[in-house]
């Protein structure tokens, strides 16, 4: 791969690195005219997530990068322009619906995954239901898992059982014959593909190995920087083994790899940038100085090892863990000022009020006056966002710096 032309690789500061990784993440300033479209195709996708302490992770996502955005505006997009679909990534999310012929790749490759593991994982009997299921919605319409009798049970070891039917209707959806036509309370409503992705983009098949190709040159636009891993588990579809294959087959036009500094003296990482990295990186605009409230669920936050290594923040989804043995709580959000992760806060929409429980600073951010405006300002933006009156604070609600 290429170098500075002296025999040493180019040193990309952590600032700097930072701040172009901000930059591809749409936390600074937008282009001229960018929709909400252009922003999600930036970004590549939003993870969709049902809970809901504040608001569904996918409108935390879009309202921490356009003030002005309002979740109906999504819904327009989805279920109106057609303009996205929604499909896993790393999970659920939703993608620009130009990049569905892609998608052909994931569907061929979720379904030799998925019958193999949902044969034994789930009930027996889904693969029989095909038939009938994509019959159904042929002759009466979309459907809901509720429509099929016994869409899901509970099981006596607490787990949800799905009913064929229900692993049917996913199989069918992760595999390309159905799509999701839209969401009722958040629950899918499944209809087939053909009449809800525009005929342009399902005619059109790219093969296995100009998909590669786009996903890995995709994958590395997004992040700037990255691994053969990172690019690889960016959109969760091309293999370790092809990642560095792509990598390895790039000539120096396309690819050198740079050095860039971690958020810790003399944490150094060697990582695959295109050529102009040090002028993207020049140019890449100063982030807002203001506050800002993110989804757990983020894609600045999504490769938690990037996080902590780039921003010095370590972060963890505490969902799953035991409440006694949560290092912060249930549902925390990370705080962004600038171009630093300065803490993280717990807060819940409860009785038509943004209540807010904690705020944990970071080592070494004090809260001083000018803060706490800027953290009451994007509080009371959040509050707006939601629907809610506050922020109200609980006693005690600014907690020690943890180790």
């Amino acid at each position: 791969m290429g170098d500075t032309g002296g025999g040493l690789p180019l040193r990309i500061s952590n600032r700097a690195a930072r701040r172009l990784f901000l930059d591809r993440h749409g936390l600074c300033r937008p282009p001229p005219g960018e929709g909400l479209a252009g922003l999600i195709e930036r970004l590549g996708f939003v993870q969709v997530d049902s809970i809901a302490t504040v608001e569904r992770a996918h409108h935390m996502i879009l309202a921490s990068r356009r003030r002005s955005y309002r979740p109906q505006q999504l819904d327009h997009l989805l279920e109106r322009r057609r303009a996205l679909f929604e499909h896993w990534t790393h999970d659920a999310s939703v993608i620009p619906m130009s990049f569905y012929p892609h998608w052909r790749l994931r569907f061929r490759r979720d379904a030799e995954m998925l019958r193999a593991r949902w044969r034994s994982w789930r009930r027996a009997g889904f693969e029989e239901r095909f038939d009938d299921v994509l019959e159904r919605i042929r002759e009466h319409g979309p459907v809901m898992v509720r429509d099929f009798e016994g869409g899901r049970q509970r099981t006596e070891a607490g787990w949800w059982d799905w009913h064929p039917s229900k692993t049917a209707l996913e199989f069918l959806w992760r595999t390309g014959s159905l799509a999701i036509s839209r969401r009722e309370g958040f629950q899918k409503v499944f209809d087939l593909a053909e009449r809800v992705v525009p005929d342009a983009y399902r005619s059109m098949a790219p093969g296995e190995e100009e998909t590669l190709d786009w996903a890995c040159s995709g994958a590395l636009d997004r992040l700037g920087f990255a691994t053969p891993r990172e690019i690889a588990s960016f959109w969760d579809t091309t293999s370790l083994a092809e990642a560095r294959v792509w990598c390895a087959a790039q000539d120096a036009g396309m690819l050198m790899e740079v050095e860039v500094e971690g958020a810790r003296p003399g944490q150094i990482r060697r990582l695959f940038a295109r050529p102009d990295i040090g002028e993207q990186a020049e140019r890449a605009p100063e982030p807002p100085g203001g506050v800002r409230v993110l989804s757990p669920f983020d894609p600045l936050l999504r490769d938690r090892r990037r996080a902590e290594w780039l921003f010095g923040f370590r972060f963890r989804i505490e969902i799953f863990v035991p409440e006694a043995k949560r290092e912060y709580g249930y549902y925390v959000f990370p705080l962004l000022e600038g171009d630093r992760l300065i803490g993280r806060i717990d807060m819940r929409r409860k009785e038509g009020r943004l209540r807010v429980s904690a705020l944990w600073p970071e080592r070494g951010v004090r809260l001083g006056k000018g803060r706490m405006d800027r953290i009451g300002r994007e509080l009371g933006r959040i509050a707006r966002f939601a629907g809610c009156d506050g922020p109200v604070f609980e006693n005690g609600w600014i907690r020690e710096t943890r180790e």
